[in-house]
């Protein structure tokens, strides 16, 4: 008998709060910027991002492996990947931000791999193709995070469409809304478009939003937080990548990496104490 899987948003949950935090780390190694000390190659990755983790464990709420950073190891892309997953505490919850979304058998294929053979707490989905493209990644327990307001300068050209006088984002996330329930879907986004996330989080008073975007894109931990905390003051998950990963390339870049996410946390946790005490 196959055991029930343990629902994201409560895992998640838990870390928050034997961390004390809402922060995601993204674990995008980038071979031009890991530090030279560690070599070159898969290997260095490997090394580099278990020591990250080792470094920043007690700041994260959640992980996000990007699996682009590892595909471009070729054919050692996934024991890299699979590698850096066995290192991550087992409470803390793992985002494989993948951004699948496919006609729905093959968005089935892909829900298995990231879910059943990578063991994802959470996974990235592209919305384009339409719900049924979304709906595998919502099954069988797994929890889909749906992209809506992305953080690149790029998201206007699409997604500000206009359609019944509202932008294509907010008719992505009204539609999810209806298809899947809260416990299995929630939205990116970007930590660079506040204003959208206020406008958003009307929309899905109930849903997580991953937040993308913070430090190397631009976007402000602050104000992404007060935009688009939920009514109970949570609801929000701000993501960094490179300002932490990369925070240093010397030989001190795990202490760089734990200043950064620990600085990151209490910024966090400054504005959702603020925007609740304004309530």
């Amino acid at each position: 008998m196959i055991a029930a899987r343990t629902s994201f948003l409560d895992k998640l949950a838990v870390s928050s709060r034997a961390r004390n935090s809402i922060i995601c780390i993204g674990l995008d190694p980038e071979p031009g910027l890991i530090p030279e000390s560690l070599g070159r190659g898969p290997q260095a990755a490997l090394r580099f991002l278990r020591r990250i983790v080792r470094a920043t464990a007690d700041f994260a709420a959640a992980y996000k492996p990007n699996l682009a950073f590892y595909e471009r190891y070729g054919g050692a892309a996934y024991d890299v990947l699979g590698l850096t997953l066995q290192a991550i505490p087992d409470d803390i919850p793992v985002i494989l931000d993948a951004k699948r979304g496919d006609v729905p058998n093959t968005a089935m294929a892909y829900a298995e791999a990231l879910f059943d053979s990578f063991h994802a707490d959470a996974a990235t989905v592209a919305p384009y193709l339409g719900m049924d493209s979304i709906a595998p990644f919502t099954t069988d327990g797994r929890y889909a995070l749906v992209l809506a307001r992305t953080s690149n300068p790029g998201a206007r050209d699409l997604q500000d469409l206009r359609s019944d006088d509202r932008p294509m984002y907010e008719h992505v996330v009204t539609a999810c809304v209806g298809a899947f329930p809260a416990e299995r879907c929630g939205f990116v986004v970007g930590a660079t478009y506040p204003e959208e996330a206020r406008r958003l989080r009307a929309l899905a008073p109930d849903r997580l939003f991953l937040m993308p975007g913070v430090g190397a894109q631009g976007g402000a931990i602050e104000a992404a937080v007060r935009a688009a905390l939920d009514s109970r003051g949570g609801g929000v998950l701000p993501a960094a990548s490179r300002s932490v990963l990369y925070a240093s390339q010397g030989a001190d870049f795990e202490r760089a990496a734990a200043d950064s996410a620990r600085g990151l946390r209490d910024a966090a946790n400054a504005a959702r104490a603020f925007s609740v005490e304004r309530r």
